[in-house]
């Protein structure tokens, strides 16, 4: 067995800040089309691939050696090794322009990298087997670098992220969008970007489609001036009635009351003791600002009552809880300014069309009594429906049975097309019923993506970069989260539909949607490895709680996609 490049040296600085890199890189970046846990940067996949497979030049001594003396060298021996080192650093020099992302779609780059590795692989290239694939890079790059990808997982959710990567977009490359008025006959679609273009416009029907039938739910702020303004976001925080029986005042839980730190324009929740019960305002003087000894109400230590300063327990907040009895109260809404965002107060019509929010049902499942990183089912959070509000239900499912519907309308128009129906996409299909069925995959996968936002468990940022609500996964965990960011779905931004589509749609089109490859679901221990390199990033299941983490987008898919995928959403979790 030849020596390969990667056994000897590699371009290590430019590989580690490539991949560094890819963490600011969003538009257009596979890693946006679901989030999956402590996945593989694809820079370090198409370098540690593309070195496994190609031959270090030492191998090549003995031809360079023959050449020197043919050459008349005085020292042959030297000679050579300084064309091995040459070589080497040619190789290096592709590496190091492959693995930069802005590259990725340079096809000459991409054949020479290629003709390297069939160089070395005697124009055989192995096929190429990830049977941890987990969030699809390892298999996604062997794709892109020409190989046969073989990517496996026993997670459903990791399992259906490899087939949007790597198994859907070649199915459908090339074809022209099926939505009305979408292929005017004047472009070609290469790839997935007629694929990308569908999800994209009947993801805007979609959005549209939820707005008139919820839209309501969301209703816009009243400034000070008279005017209205978009929702950003609503803080929310729960509540306890604290513990002093001479006291008995239904106390919020704030770990900051920070709403925005940008230099000039602060913003922070100034609460008030009135009677028996807190009122909120906005405060804007930096001076008295929050500080570390006033910002919030609770810590590491518990929390503290806001009118009689009364200490409570984390015990007290765990009982209330797990017995209904602890509450939510708003604090702040966030909306749109100009060029900066707007803090008000709260506003009790506002408070009342959100409890006046009913879904029609929910996702199924119980949290497990106990996982890694999970915190919340000590305060009663015991299923996965009670980690969202009444409102974020009604709006996840509603997005959800658009879905369904969805799919409907792209058949009828792949149909009118000129696509026979034929069977479906987890059959095999390729005709106008697989093509609906794929649409409705990156729709479904759309939908899960926000649900990480809006649920109850995500924050307000304060920070001057950001000042929007963050995603509940900032970490492999769902910590308690006491005071929370309740995002409008309909607002340009992290928590709206139109935002994750669109994030979808482009990283779709970037998919390299080349042939010859396999996605199934397999347990690694009993698989066959027959006749396949293996290239693989194994789970760290001793920090990372896969399973248990991504039945939080399990309920939602199964929701959403079971009729697509029935094998791979056949349990309840």
């Amino acid at each position: 067995m030849p020596r390969k490049l990667i056994e000897v040296a590699l371009p290590l600085d430019a590989i580690n800040q490539q991949s560094a890199r890819e963490k600011s890189i969003r538009k257009g970046h596979p890693s946006t089309l679901h989030l999956w846990w402590s996945r593989k940067p694809t820079a370090t996949s198409r370098a540690v691939l593309f070195s496994q497979l190609v031959d270090d030049p030492s191998e090549r001594y003995e031809e360079f050696l023959e050449a020197a003396r043919a050459a008349g060298e005085a020292d042959p021996e030297s000679a050579a090794e300084r064309a091995v080192e040459a070589e080497r650093r040619r190789l290096f020099t592709l590496i190091t322009r492959m693995v930069n992302w802005d590259n990725i779609g340079d096809e000459h780059l991409m054949r020479d990298v290629r003709e390297e590795i069939r160089r070395s692989t005697g124009e055989e290239p192995p096929a190429v087997l990830d049977p941890f694939a987990g969030g699809g890079s390892i298999p996604l790059e062997a794709q892109r670098l020409g190989l046969e990808a073989h990517a496996s997982d026993l997670n459903p959710v990791a399992v259906l992220i490899n087939k949007a990567l790597i198994e859907i977009p070649p199915r459908f490359a090339g074809r022209a969008p099926v939505f009305p008025g979408a292929d005017d006959g004047t472009r070609s679609w290469p790839g997935a970007h007629g694929l990308a273009e569908d999800v994209r416009r009947y993801g805007e029907w979609m959005r549209e489609e939820a707005w008139r039938r919820i839209g309501h739910l969301y209703p816009r702020a009243q400034l000070p001036d008279g005017s209205t303004a978009t929702v950003i976001a609503w803080i929310w925080a729960r509540t306890v009635t604290c513990p002093n029986p001479a006291c008995g005042i239904e106390t919020p839980l704030v770990s900051k009351w920070w709403l925005g730190k940008k230099k000039g324009k602060e913003a922070y929740i100034v609460p008030t003791v009135v009677g028996d019960h807190v009122e909120y305002s906005i405060g804007h003087d930096p001076k008295r600002a929050p500080t570390k000894q006033n910002d919030g109400t609770i810590d590491r230590n518990g929390a503290r009552c806001l009118a009689c300063e009364a200490h409570i327990g984390f015990d007290y907040l765990r009982s209330e809880g797990r017995n209904g009895r602890m509450g939510a109260e708003l604090t702040a809404i966030a909306a749109e300014g100009r060029g900066s965002r707007t803090y008000l107060p709260p506003d009790k019509g506002h408070v009342a069309t959100a409890f006046r929010a009913v879904p029609s049902s929910a996702p199924m499942g119980e949290l497990p009594e106990a996982a890694l990183g999970f915190r919340v089912q000590a305060y009663g959070m015991l299923k996965y429906s009670d980690l969202f509000s009444s409102r974020q239900l009604t709006a996840l499912t509603t997005f959800s049975d658009l879905v369904g519907e969805v799919r409907e309308r792209v058949l009828r128009d792949a149909l009118v097309s000129g696509m026979s129906e034929g069977e479906r996409l987890e059959s095999g299909g390729v005709g106008a019923a697989a093509y609906a069925d794929a649409v409705a995959t990156y729709l479904g996968m759309a939908v899960d993506r926000i649900s990480a936002v809006n649920c109850s468990l995500a924050r307000w940022n304060a920070a001057p970069s950001k000042e929007s609500v963050t995603d509940v996964f900032s970490r492999q965990a769902l910590p308690m989260v006491w005071d929370y960011a309740e995002g409008n779905p309909f607002q340009w931004g992290p928590a709206n539909l139109g935002w994750s589509i669109e994030w979808v749609s482009g990283a779709l089109s970037r998919l390299p949607a080349h042939d010859n490859v396999k996605v199934f679901q397999a347990d690694a221990a009993s698989r066959d490895y027959h006749d396949a390199v293996i290239s693989t990033d194994p789970p760290y299941y001793d920090n990372i709680g896969y399973s248990d983490l991504s039945d939080f987008f399990y309920v939602w898919l199964r929701r959403s996609l079971k009729d697509v995928h029935p094998s791979l959403f056949s349990t309840m979790l």
